[in-house]
């Protein structure tokens, strides 16, 4: 079947030379009406140089609907630091009409227990409440992450009692051994967002990094389009966030990114119909 066009939304990674105006503007000339902002951009700010007002202003006109903030880290560590980043991202959540803040965990080897994930959750789920905004936690499949498994967040969300739901990256599911393993434990309702990349690049697939990262092709080591057809079959209806990390993009012409997403789109539809 199908995957309706408002399911897709694509992460302002994809785009790193472009500001939110032209950004927003490709988004739509493409058809789609959905993105990510993020807090890594080269400039370092949300919203680069623009007010709160500007980029509710822009959203209008160019039909945008601003899905997630991405991101928190360390979630898992929430230190004055870690809370008053969130408060600030979440604060800039309500003000530019975005609906959630992605939450990524310590990705430096350094391990946590489960009790300190389920005590960070409760945390920070009291700043995502008083500001009305959905919290999406998402494991990193990286050797030195401090939250692979996709099970294990959806367990440590449960036994937090927080309302929080799951990110699901199709480059990190494929770089968590167990992840193939554990993904028909997850409950589908729990999943919010799930990102999509594609990797060419050879190697083990636990050496990879987010430099690897492009969009979908026909040489994509990923199986993200597996990954997407399971999560169909399961019934997941929620959207799809192209989310490309690689370097090269920098030098991408808008026309290029354009083509991209298109043919990306349609290699999913193509298998998933």
């Amino acid at each position: 079947m199908e995957i309706a066009l408002n399911r897709f939304c694509v992460n302002r990674k994809i785009a790193p030379g472009l500001d939110i105006p032209a950004f927003f503007k490709l988004v739509n000339r493409v058809g789609l009406n959905k993105v990510e902002l993020r807090n890594d951009m080269p400039g370092g700010k949300v919203t680069d140089d623009l007010s709160h007002q500007q980029v509710r202003y822009l959203a209008e006109q160019y039909n945008i609907d601003i899905v997630t903030i991405n991101a928190v880290y360390p979630f898992n560590q929430p230190t004055p630091a870690v809370c008053a980043l969130t408060d600030s991202l979440l604060k800039e959540a309500q003000q530019v009409g975005a609906g959630a803040v992605v939450l990524c965990p310590l990705n430096d080897g350094t391990a946590i227990d489960d009790q300190s994930v389920v005590t960070a959750l409760q945390t920070l789920s009291a700043m995502f409440d008083r500001y009305g905004i959905q919290g999406l936690v998402e494991p990193l499949g990286f050797p030195q992450s401090s939250l692979r498994s996709p099970a294990l967040a959806q367990a440590l969300i449960r036994e937090a009692g927080v309302p929080f739901k799951l990110l699901i990256d199709t480059f990190h599911h494929a770089l968590y051994p167990a992840a193939a393993s554990e993904i028909n434990s997850v409950d589908i309702t729990m999943i919010g967002l799930v990102h999509l990349s594609g990797v060419e690049a050879p190697g083990p697939l636990e050496t990879l990094t987010d430099d690897d990262r492009v969009m979908l092709t026909s040489g994509d080591r990923l199986d993200t389009l597996g990954q997407i057809k399971a999560l169909e079959s399961r019934g997941y209806k929620g959207l799809y966030a192209f989310e490309p990390f690689s370097s090269a993009l920098a030098s991408w012409r808008e026309a290029d990114i354009a083509d991209a997403i298109r043919s990306s789109i349609e290699r999913i539809q193509q298998h998933c119909a």
